[in-house]
């Protein structure tokens, strides 16, 4: 179950594909991680897709990760008394906490947090952005806005502040009730959604506490104000451009993504980008060339993963839509411009003997013409190094822990694969030579990198480079 490119595809589970043979089929297609979005569906279902994707791990005998999305703090207006008013440019409209049905004047708004943090002049998006209103009076109990573009709104539509940090945790009490879950249940990526700032994350982690990585969703226009911070905090970042589209000017989401991947890029952090990418195969069996284009980008770009939200969850082609994911990746990949633009947006490695030493596998790599770099990692940072330097040739990411192995399922370049401890340099070229033909990185006469730690099962002592040639059958 190799795969013949390096960036991953994330494929989310829902109606649509719930059934073990479903999942299987996007295994097989393509996806290298399957998301399960907490906003939908419940703990049992949940559990019974968790159980299938380890059933069908073993039959595979492949390492395959879980993200555990999280549906953080959803702001949304209160109920009509027609179940809809009709909303028209310049009229005023009044938002509070009362819990009179609303009309064509006002509506509730059962969120006092949004009035704390509002000033005159304050835009309010609502419903994903159609509607917008600007607020002229305000206190901690209503907002008096005037319409600035007018619509239908209905019940329970979603509410937006662009660039206002709201007094509200990442995480509601429902989040805390679906992390333990996804924590009990064995999950390899917890998703934070609602991430405003560095001090979100830091939450997550004390909760978290080791147990899973955490990937922060970076769908606030104000977490871009704590890019570098809020990076360092977390173990992966995701680009919710559909989120960050709706607080966001549509012109300046392409120019963030950019600024995101290059600073994960810098950082060594996984990057995923995330949201409408081939958003028509929800009923079609192939894509626009505008969204095969978007997924290109994002490849070209240095995306360690893209995803797939409504397409897999509840589209009509989900198996169709990881395949042709997995092509226009593979396409891209093979293209010599893809190859000019990784070596242009090459950083520098730190003045650290394991970027060093992972630096100098790249090198080596390119010079002898290698198969492949195998990496030993007990807690996955020896490979992420690798990763980072953007090889020309597959990293074999050889790890005890398979903990580890599944979350590595997300990194560019990493394919995953257990290997007991190692305790000497013989027993380690061994296991390397043996593991990278079993796998089928490399033939009898190729050589491989080897790159580990000594003392051998320690995180983080990246400090050992070795060649060493796969033998011919007899010798």
């Amino acid at each position: 179950m190799r795969r013949t490119r390096n960036a991953k595809i994330i494929a989310t589970l829902g109606p649509a594909t719930a059934s073990p043979q479903a999942i299987e089929s996007l295994f097989v297609a393509g996806a290298d991680v399957f998301r399960l979005n907490a906003s939908h569906g419940t703990h049992d279902e949940h559990r019974e897709r968790i159980f299938a994707i380890r059933a069908i791990e073993r039959k595979l005998r492949r390492p395959i990760g879980v993200l555990f999305d999280l549906q953080g703090p959803k702001l949304r207006v209160g109920n009509f008394r027609d179940g809809k008013a009709q909303l028209h440019p310049g009229a005023e409209f009044r938002l509070d906490l009362s819990n009179e049905l609303g009309d064509e004047r006002r509506a509730p708004l059962p969120h006092p947090e949004i009035f704390a943090a509002l000033s005159v002049g304050t835009e309010l998006l609502l419903d994903d952005g159609r509607i917008r209103l600007r607020v002229e009076r305000h206190s901690g109990d209503f907002a008096d806005t005037r319409v600035i573009t007018g619509g239908e709104l209905s019940n329970h539509k979603g509410v937006n502040v662009p660039n206002v940090v709201l007094p509200i945790s990442a995480l509601t009490e429902k989040d805390h009730a679906d992390l333990q879950f996804g924590l009990d249940m064995g999950v390899d990526w917890i998703a934070l959604s609602f991430v405003q700032r560095p001090e979100d994350v830091a939450d997550a982690r004390r909760l978290v506490a080791g147990r899973a990585g955490i990937l922060s969703k970076l769908e606030k226009p104000s977490a871009i104000d704590y890019l570098e911070h809020i990076i360092e905090l977390s173990d992966a970042v995701m680009v919710a451009r559909g989120d960050l589209g709706v607080e966001c000017p549509p012109e300046t989401v392409p120019i963030l993504q950019k600024r995101i991947l290059r600073a994960c890029s810098r950082a060594g952090k996984p990057v995923v980008v995330a949201t409408q990418m081939l958003d028509s195969m929800i009923h079609a069996p192939a894509p626009t060339r505008a969204e095969a284009s978007d997924v290109a980008t994002a490849i070209y770009d240095g995306a360690d993963a893209v995803m797939l939200s409504a397409e897999t969850a509840v589209g009509e082609y989900p198996v169709d839509a990881v395949t042709m994911m997995d092509r226009i990746i593979d396409r891209v990949e093979h293209d010599e411009q893809y190859r000019l633009m990784v070596e242009a947006a090459r950083v520098e490695p730190e003045r650290t003997t394991r970027d060093a030493i992972s630096a100098a596998a790249r090198q080596v790599a390119h010079t002898l013409e290698v198969a492949a770099i195998v990496t030993f990692t007990s807690s996955g940072s020896t490979t992420l190094r690798a990763a980072r330097e953007r090889p020309e040739v597959p990293i074999v990411s050889l790890t005890a822990d398979m903990a580890v192995a599944r979350r590595l399922s997300l990194v560019w370049g990493a394919h995953s694969s257990l290997a007991g401890d190692v305790q000497s340099f013989s027993e380690m070229v061994s296991v390397a030579l043996t593991k990278a033909r079993e796998e089928g990185f490399a033939q009898p006469g190729e050589r491989i990198v080897i790159t580990a730690g000594v003392p051998f099962g320690t995180s983080g002592t990246t400090n050992i480079l070795r060649v060493a040639r796969v033998e011919n059958d007899g010798d």
